[in-house]
């Protein structure tokens, strides 16, 4: 189900597509090393995501993902095609290492508890020369070895598999960094000064001329590799919290459904539903799947799908969507989609394929990160070189060059952009915005025209009674009575909005007798009613003027006038009359949502410049657009021109954002350089989209642009920090102004800050829910 959209609009169509599970990528230089490993690759183009862990690669019809994952593990990684879901899940926190990355973050957490164990007394001990006791630094040998042999693994493991494959990635700082200090440090204690008794070691922030034979460099061979435990264990928990939403909108279905056949309830897994089945829905209960109700009436919580608090009336032949709640009474649905196809399926679709994907930002960056390591290598020897150019001194030297190796780290480079993706989109899902891909991202700060369609987006989209008139002495409750006990005979979409409007007002109608539809005209019939008097009977008309008329029930002046008023409005005008004379109009119109004026301020309030665009005629159009407070109103236009309207204004440079729901509307939102659709429409609309809006709420293209520009806000803030950390660091750890432990550090922090920065996204707030909503 893929729409082409035109080269116009900088969107990719999509193509088959192989997701592959990658293990061992530890920084991304890894991604960025895969990803070139794919797509060299005879018609493959493939995308690796540092942050997900997942690789999505386009590929001819027909290829056997098996030659991917010989290609990864020719890499020295792994991949797999994803597991299935599991039908269940259990109450485990986000991050605390259950699901698929379980034993991975129990293995990161292991090492990380012992290298602190060891680690800590080691750092004390060598930077506070009063707790220096005879022999002391055998003692942090011993304790050091093991963190410099077992924690440490994973990171000579990895690079050496790097080393076998002619690259470099962060684990080749780490472990080189980490064995340089170690082996130095055995140097010293061996066949240096430093293993004699007695000797102490004072710390300091910055290296310092000497030869270095009497100086160890344990507190540096233990703390670097607790620091980038420490940060790896914190990144692997946080994009796993990144993740949550997502897992929650994957876990939000029902595990079991109620079969109804024959009469007969029988309790099945929810997975085993077909279309067509027909399945029971009591109070409290998730619906299993997108479906129809078949008999039943209830009111339906959506809250953890669409963000609306409100829950919405069903009855018969109302549809439903899987993993709502039945907060009512009880249902029997029809199953329409099962599996793939239900709603909340192609939701989890959009998130994952919006958080796999890359922008346009998250590239440069990849770019750079693929030839960090191997110039910051090359500092780290130069650095050397210069110092014990410089005379310094071999120690001096080596801290210097260590220090470089450590501090230079890209990690933050490549969480910057994915961590804030996964949040973002993730949350994003949680207010109802659905957002395709990070592309989109750049093109809503670019967006200056948000061009609105009137039916069902701006408007409800269903008629509603919005005035009654009525002559002098015609009681309004005895009109609404008449007129609404012949409109409910009717299928007209005007009869069901007076019929709608007079059973909420006066209760239940009355069976009219001798009815009868004048095509085009309206209708007529004889409606009883029982009063104090008995039983009464009236000759009732309702509809055009004209129909009244040819019964020689003229409209008064006072009603005429009332008539001509409301026209001019683009109203609707039903006129009512019985026992021979004219009583009064009904005044029909489609409405505007109740947010809608408050959508359209905000989005003037993001500097958008909103148009209205209708096929309605000009009169109505600019009754809705005074409503609600847009100024540029485009009417009478037909499906075919909306695309043309578009292009016009793309033509007077501006960039342009539609928000539609039908499936008129899919060529302009394909046309736009940024499509919204309404999740209440029809899925050609959607499909042709960019951003889907799940609730049926102009306030949710509001949080969309909001959600959208603040996302795109904290990758730039991200990229920002994690280049001007590296462009700092390196040059003070080149001059030697940077212990390598404390550069360790530092290195875990940049990570950490960068994950913890996109986490704030969580704290997003939809408008909906705010005050004036």
């Amino acid at each position: 189900m893929s729409t082409q959209v035109p080269a116009a609009t900088g969107r990719t169509p999509a193509g088959p597509s192989i997701e592959l599970q990658i293990g061992g990528m530890t920084c991304a230089s890894c991604a960025m090393r895969i990803e070139k490993k794919l797509n060299k690759l005879d018609g493959v183009t493939a995308t690796v995501n540092y942050a997900t862990e997942k690789a999505r690669v386009v590929v001819p019809a027909g290829y056997d993902p098996a030659q991917l994952i010989a290609e990864v593990g020719k890499a020295g990684y792994t991949a797999a095609l994803p597991a299935p879901p599991p039908s269940s899940t259990g109450g485990a926190e986000p991050g605390d290492g259950a699901g698929p990355g379980d034993g991975e973050v129990r293995t990161l957490r292991q090492r990380l508890t012992g290298a602190v164990a060891l680690s800590v007394p080691v750092i004390v001990v060598s930077m506070v020369p009063a707790l220096q006791f005879d022999h002391w630094q055998w003692a942090a040998l011993t304790l050091t070895a093991p963190v410099v042999t077992w924690a440490a693994w994973p990171f000579h493991r990895a690079a050496w598999t790097n080393l076998r494959h002619g690259t470099a990635t962060m684990d080749t700082l780490v472990s080189t960094g980490t064995l340089s200090a170690f082996l130095w440090s055995l140097y010293a204690l061996f066949l240096g000064d430093a293993g004699a008794p007695g000797m102490t070691h004072p710390f300091r922030f910055t290296p310092t001329p000497g030869d270095g034979s009497s100086n160890t460099y344990l507190e540096v061979a233990a703390a670097v590799p607790m620091f980038v435990l420490a940060g790896r264990y914190v990144e692997k928990r946080s994009k796993r919290q990144a993740g949550a939403a997502l897992r929650a909108l994957l876990d939000l279905g029902a595990k079991e459904v109620a079969l109804l056949r024959d009469g007969v309830e029988t309790r099945i897994p929810a997975d085993r539903l077909a279309v067509g089945d027909e399945f029971v829905v009591r109070p409290g209960e998730k619906i299993a799947t997108d479906g129809v109700v078949v008999s039943g009436t209830s009111a339906v919580d959506a809250s953890m799908l669409t963000g609306e608090s409100v829950p919405v009336e069903v009855g018969g032949g109302d549809a439903v969507t899987g993993a709502t709640v039945n907060a009512g009474g009880r249902l029997v649905v029809r199953a329409t989609r099962v599996g793939s196809d239900t709603r909340l399926a192609q939701m989890a679709r959009l998130v994952e394929d919006a958080q796999t994907g890359k922008a346009e930002v998250q590239r440069l960056a990849d770019r750079v990160s693929g030839v960090f390591v191997p110039v910051v290598v090359a500092i780290a020897v130069a650095t050397l070189a210069g110092w014990l150019g410089a005379g310094s001194g071999v120690g001096a030297a080596f801290t210097a060059a260590v220090a470089v190796l450590v501090v230079a780290c890209p990690c933050a480079l490549g969480l910057a952009t994915p961590t804030a993706l996964l949040v973002g989109t993730g949350r994003g899902a949680q207010v109802g915005v659905l957002i395709k891909g990070p592309e989109v991202l750049e093109s809503t700060r670019r967006v200056d025209t948000v061009v609105l369609d009137k039916t069902g987006t701006v408007t409800t989209g269903e008629m509603a009674l919005v005035d009654v008139i009525t002559t002098p002495g015609t009681d309004r409750t005895l009109l609404l009575r008449l007129a609404g006990a012949l409109e409910d005979a009717s299928e007209h979409p005007v009869a069901r909005a007076v019929a709608r409007a007079a059973t909420a007002e006066v209760g239940p109608l009355p069976t009219p007798e001798d009815f009868a539809n004048v095509e085009g005209r309206g209708v007529q019939g004889v409606v009883p009613l029982d009063g104090p008097a008995g039983r009464t009977s009236h000759a009732v008309l309702v509809g055009r003027e004209s129909l009244l008329a040819e019964w020689s029930q003229p409209l008064p002046g006072d009603l005429s006038a009332a008539k001509a008023r409301a026209e001019a409005g683009g109203r609707t005008v039903v006129a009512v009359g019985w026992d021979g004379a004219a009583r009064g109009l009904l005044v029909v119109a489609d409405t505007v949502r109740p947010t809608s004026a408050r959508a359209v301020a905000e989005l003037k309030g993001l500097g958008l410049t909103p148009v209205l665009l209708t096929g309605d005629n000009t009169a109505v159009a600019r009754r809705i657009a005074a409503e609600v407070g847009i100024d540029e109103v485009v009417a009478e236009v037909l499906p075919a021109g909306k695309v043309d309207v578009v292009k016009g204004l793309q033509a007077q440079g501006r960039t342009v954002a539609v928000v539609g729901d039908g499936v008129n509307d899919a060529p302009a939102l394909a046309q736009a350089d940024l499509g919204l659709a309404m999740g209440t429409g029809t899925d050609v609309a959607i499909e042709a989209s960019d951003i889907t809006l799940v609730r049926g709420d102009l306030l949710s293209a509001v949080d969309a642009i909001r959600l959208s520009r603040r996302t795109l806000g904290t990758i730039r803030g991200n990229l920002f920090w994690a280049f001007a950390y590296n462009v700092a660091a390196v040059p003070v750890a080149a001059l030697g102004m940077l212990n390598p432990m404390l550069a360790g550090a530092a290195m875990a922090f940049s990570s950490v800050f960068v994950v913890g920065n996109s986490l704030r996204l969580r704290r997003f707030r939809s408008v909906a829910g705010q005050p004036g909503a």
